[in-house]
């Protein structure tokens, strides 16, 4: 059992089946997703008998340690699951609202030749209940640091983190309904992200459930040649298809695709990468009407450049900063909407997976 992942509905379920009041499951619902509790122990208005059931039955993260950057208050947090294993979270500021990213799986499986998150494979997925505890934690403990008690500290939320949230599709579900759900933390599903390396039939199945998050496409290089010697994933779904099921995404969400580009020194931020990624999105992404209405959107596809950050066991680099401002210019002289990602964590370890690491795993 894992309480804390059930609907309020299954909550319910499960508390008349155990013999308890059905009011107690919106109250112990409350608990978890509104007040953030990590422990049953926590729930002072229910009695402890039933605090010492619950605790049994509800899966527990654990904080180990935080990094946080002097120069712009990003925190690198590392948190320990019941089975021992580690998983990382960043909760970083801007002038917009926080954002907190999260790790879908312990480890990664994808092969993704400049992340520190792959190496040593996926060891599991994690259950919906330890993708909302990195949330629920991570607020709790920064809104100690900085004196500020607010239950929307966090504004956005990007699974980004270490893992491919397609591969953990149903907790993935589960996470978003839970997080965006009127009796808990009420978040907008318009302020979640979800990043995957592309795979075509999850993108498909996801513009289909009704959840119209942001969805963004890692895809790091403009050519399947290319993008075969860096990310195996395209081995199995070709540029052209992953594109058209991006294109699909936006027809049913009418939500703008991000097309997420890491630039690596003399690999994939050369003129004729720019000119072709130009060319390739340019033709994807011409204005042109939306529903009944005729209202123009600007466009399917939003690049945002990402300056690699080094990992030690990885030989890339990120390029200078007049090769990223020149990829940037070739892109917007295609008409397409491009930006470059603020660099949050430097003086840390930010990148997917490095504190991890350094945990052995």
């Amino acid at each position: 059992m894992d309480i804390n992942s059930l609907y309020l509905d299954e909550l319910t379920e499960y508390c008349v089946e155990k013999g308890y009041p059905k009011f107690r499951a919106k109250q112990i619902y409350e608990w978890f997703h509104k007040k953030h509790v990590s422990t049953a122990e926590e729930m002072t208005n229910i009695s402890k008998d039933m605090r010492e059931e619950l605790d049994k039955e509800m899966t527990h993260v654990k904080y180990v340690t935080h990094q946080t950057d002097s120069e712009d208050g990003t925190r690198k947090f590392l948190f320990e699951m019941e089975d021992g294993q580690m998983i990382e979270t960043v909760f970083m500021q801007y002038h917009h609202g926080n954002s907190i990213c999260i790790s879908s799986q312990a480890g990664c499986a994808m092969g993704c030749k400049f992340c520190a998150s792959t190496i040593g494979g996926c060891i599991r997925d994690l259950k919906a209940s330890e993708m909302l505890g990195q949330v629920y934690i991570a607020m709790n403990l920064v809104s100690k640091e900085i004196e500020e008690k607010n239950d929307h500290l966090i504004s956005n939320i990007v699974v980004m983190g270490t893992g491919e949230p397609f591969q953990n599709y149903d907790n993935l579900i589960r996470f978003i309904k839970i997080i965006t759900s009127e009796e808990g933390y009420n978040l907008s599903v318009r302020n979640i992200t979800v990043s995957s390396c592309g795979i075509v039939p999850n993108i498909r199945k996801l513009a289909d459930e009704g959840l119209p998050v942001t969805f963004a496409l890692s895809l790091h290089a403009p050519t399947d040649e290319l993008r075969k010697t860096i990310m195996p994933i395209a081995n199995k779904y070709t540029i052209a298809d992953t594109l058209d099921a991006t294109d699909y995404y936006f027809k049913k969400t009418g939500r703008r695709i991000t097309i997420e580009y890491s630039l690596m020194d003399g690999v994939n931020d050369t003129p004729e990468c720019a000119e072709k990624l130009g060319k390739l999105l340019s033709e994807r992404n011409k204005t042109s009407n939306r529903g009944s209405e005729g209202k123009e959107h600007q466009g399917i596809y939003h690049v945002n450049l990402i300056p690699i950050n080094p990992v030690d066991e990885r030989e890339y680099k990120a390029g200078s900063s007049d090769n990223i401002a020149s990829f940037k210019k070739i892109l917007e002289k295609y008409r397409i909407n491009v930006t470059i990602r603020r660099g949050m964590g430097r003086n840390i370890d930010a990148a997917c997976g490095q504190l991890r690491r350094k945990y052995g795993l």
